[in-house]
This record gives C-alpha cells, structure tokens and sequence, in this order.
C-alpha cells in the first residue's frame, strides 16, 4: 500500500522558516531510547504505516531536498520514494504525479503532512475497495473542506472553503484503490487539469457516476500551517499525552509515537484563514 505525502507546498502561513514546513518540530518522538523532536510530518507519516501503508511518496518541490535528507530511504517499517512537483501546481497536480508509481489493484491513502489528527489508527476505518474520506469534527469548516453525507455515509457534496458549509465534518485523508486514483486522473486531464483542490475534483466525479463514502472516524484535527494552529497542536498533543497512561520506568511518552494505546476525547481547530 502506498502513501502519498504531498510536501511541495511553501508553507507561506507559517514563515519565515529556515527549513521546510514538514519539518516543523512539534513535539517529540523516542528514537533508540532518547526523546528527539518530531517534525510535523512524521504524524502523518505514522499514521499511514499503522493504516496499513509499506511504501511512502513524498511529493516535493525543487529545493526541499532537506525533506529527502531527513527522512532518507525507509521510515520505520515503510521504504521512501520522492517525485518532483516542479512547480505549485496544486493539491491534484501533486498527487497524480504518483500515479504512474502505483498499480490499479494497490490501495492507496492520502493525508497532509502540516496536520496533527487523532485517532492514530484513522486510516485503518476506511475500506480497500473504494474511495473513502476520513472525516473529523472541527468548529470552523469554512476554512476547511467539508463533506456533506448521505445518512448511509455516501458522499453527496464536498463544499471547498464554503463560508456557508452545510455540516461540521471536514476530510483529513482519504483512501481509494489505485484504479480510481487512475481514473481520477484522467478525469482531471480531461478537465484540462483546472481542478486546484481535491473536492471540486471529486464533484466532478460524483456527477459523472462516481461514488464516494465518508468515514466519521476522527476525533480530532488541526492544520498546523498557522500559528494558531501550531498551539493547538502543541496542546493537543499535550493533552494527549498527560491522557495517555505512563510507562512503566517513568520515561516520558513520545507525542503521537506508537504506543498501542488509543488517543479519545480530543478536539482542536485553527482559528485563522489560510491564505
């Protein structure tokens, strides 16, 4: 399974920074027995290996080779390839450039690396067989996608930054098989490649025939790619961690580490427009 891991983005929120925002230190991880910081990334990058995923694309810009030198070859139990995006060309134009990486009968997830979300174990809700949107409570949904649902969980809508979004639950990742990756694919090259945005892509698809569900599975999400989102992280892993029972040698937890213990009861959103 792969995951795909769009990092070409320059982050224009969050500047100025002397590296690129994936790398933003947010917490911390265990590596060897030491605590080490633990950039942002990495808690999509986890989440994809314990949804499931043994292969990892980052899509990244020229220049952002620090992203190559720290995460290097594999992540853990995960091989790590890297594709260019040459220029910012939009959330779709990074995403099919994995395409011809990835076989029609591979499942592949989706998330974004500037976001911190809980459950860890989100992915591994959504099914193998078909596209699937990982979906999360948040109290600004206007400065997000959100995924307007039939009650069975088919997706009826996905309202791109809509000031007047009809529900509070937005997509965090999302799941599909590699053929409607494909197809999504040729769909965006028929439409002259003008969809920017996942969601009015996946209209598009929807009124062709497609077919989508959502997941109600999160339980906490922030985008980190402001300041205020950046403390909301830092708090919520705070939380989550003082939630979390502590070892038995009194070392601290790693923020979002694996641990085998399921984090619940959290929420938090950013406060601020992107730009």
């Amino acid at each position: 399974m792969w995951g795909i891991v769009p990092a070409a983005g320059r982050g224009t929120r969050i500047q100025p920074l002397a590296f690129s925002k994936e790398l933003l230190p947010v917490g911390s991880r265990l590596d060897g027995g030491v605590e080490r910081p633990c950039a942002v990334s990495e808690y999509l990058v986890e989440r994809m290996i314990a949804g499931g995923a043994d292969k990892i694309c980052f899509v990244i810009a020229p220049g952002k080779s620090d992203i190559l030198e720290y995460y290097g070859g594999a992540y853990g139990s995960a091989s790590v390839a890297y594709v260019v995006q040459p220029s910012p060309a939009g959330l779709c134009d990074a995403i099919f450039r994995v395409a011809p990486l990835v076989a029609p009968d591979e499942p592949v997830l989706v998330g974004l690396p500037d976001t911190v979300w809980m459950p860890r174990s989100g992915f591994a809700a959504l099914p193998d067989d078909r596209l699937s949107f990982l979906l999360f409570p948040v109290d600004h949904p206007e400065v997000f996608d959100a995924v307007v649902t039939e009650p069975d969980g088919r997706v009826v809508e996905i309202q791109v930054k809509s000031p007047e979004a009809r529900t509070p639950w937005i997509w965090g990742g999302f799941k599909m098989p590699g053929r409607v990756l494909h197809e999504l694919h040729a769909l965006w090259r028929a439409r002259d490649g003008r969809d920017e945005y996942v969601g009015t892509l996946i209209n598009a698809w929807l009124a062709a025939g497609g077919e989508a569900v959502g997941v109600p599975a999160g339980e906490s999400y922030v985008d980190v790619g402001t300041l205020n989102g950046y403390r909301a992280a830092l708090g919520l892993l705070a939380e989550a961690n003082a939630a979390s029972d502590a070892p038995a040698s009194g070392s601290r937890v790693a923020l979002g580490w694996p641990t085998g213990r399921p984090f619940a009861g959290l929420h938090a959103t950013p406060t601020d427009k992107p730009e």
